[in-house]
């Protein structure tokens, strides 16, 4: 039996994503990659995912302001090795330095799609009908 459940990731996993997350966040912030792509965009780190042996993070990103995210990506991925150097001061905790991985956050997204449907006029009908049927099982 595996010593990993599928509930989620272990308190150890969140603890240790959350501090990557607040050394990239200070890496971006100081403005030490020397890519024109980066420097162009400010750029929101969501979440880091830390894989169970803790040797892989994944950090989903989003440009603030919106936009395309697919160039931002790529150059963290150019960058990676870069990153990965820079940020071990801030993580000499641990006992591995790990692989970082770079992917679009999605969340904001379908956040809008659920609030979007959620005021559409199909679900506010359905909604003013089931309150039409309860006042009238009242009486």
């Amino acid at each position: 039996m595996s010593k990993f459940s599928a509930k989620g990731p272990s308190q150890r996993q969140l603890r240790v994503g959350e501090n990557v997350r607040h050394a990239l966040t200070q890496l971006l912030q100081r403005g030490e990659i020397q890519d024109d792509v980066l420097q162009r965009h400010v750029i929101s780190i969501s979440e880091v995912s830390m894989s169970p042996d803790l040797k892989i993070a994944t950090c989903y990103i989003s440009p603030l302001g919106g936009g395309d995210s697919k160039p931002i990506i790529k150059a963290l991925a150019a960058n990676a090795k870069f990153i990965r150097g820079k940020v071990s001061p801030a993580l000499n905790q641990m006992k591995y330095m790990p692989e970082f991985r770079f992917r679009e956050d999605t969340s904001f997204n379908n956040y809008a799609k659920i609030d979007a449907l959620l005021h559409s006029p199909q679900v506010q009908r359905d909604l003013n009908e089931g309150d039409d049927i309860d006042k009238g099982s009242e009486t």
